[in-house]
């Protein structure tokens, strides 16, 4: 599943974290979670994180000795909506340029 789209027009590395965090938001992921899932280096990871958590679009909790991180309900999409799978190829197209 992907982030709402209307939070799609920001850096690739911070799309790619949302992404990751909206298919695994039940569980939530830690840092090392997340690293393997985007392919982005660390500083650019921890930029990426910085600036959503400036904007709260993620939130990060501490227990059992371990930082997880989840997007904002407001970023994931609801399933009862047309999500990105079903975009057309125009929608696509468009989300891939870089405008």
């Amino acid at each position: 599943m992907k982030a709402k789209r209307e939070y799609r027009d920001r850096e690739e590395v911070e799309v790619a974290v949302l992404d990751a965090l909206v298919d695994r938001n039940d569980d939530g992921m830690t840092v090392f979670e997340l690293r393997s899932e985007v392919d982005a280096s660390i500083d650019d990871l921890e930029t990426a994180l910085g600036n959503l958590k400036d904007d709260d679009l993620i939130d990060a909790t501490s227990g059992d000795q371990r930082t997880l991180i989840t997007p904002d309900e407001r970023v994931v999409p609801d399933p009862n909506e047309r999500n990105g799978d079903d975009q057309s190829f125009v929608d696509r197209v468009i989300d891939r340029l870089p405008l």
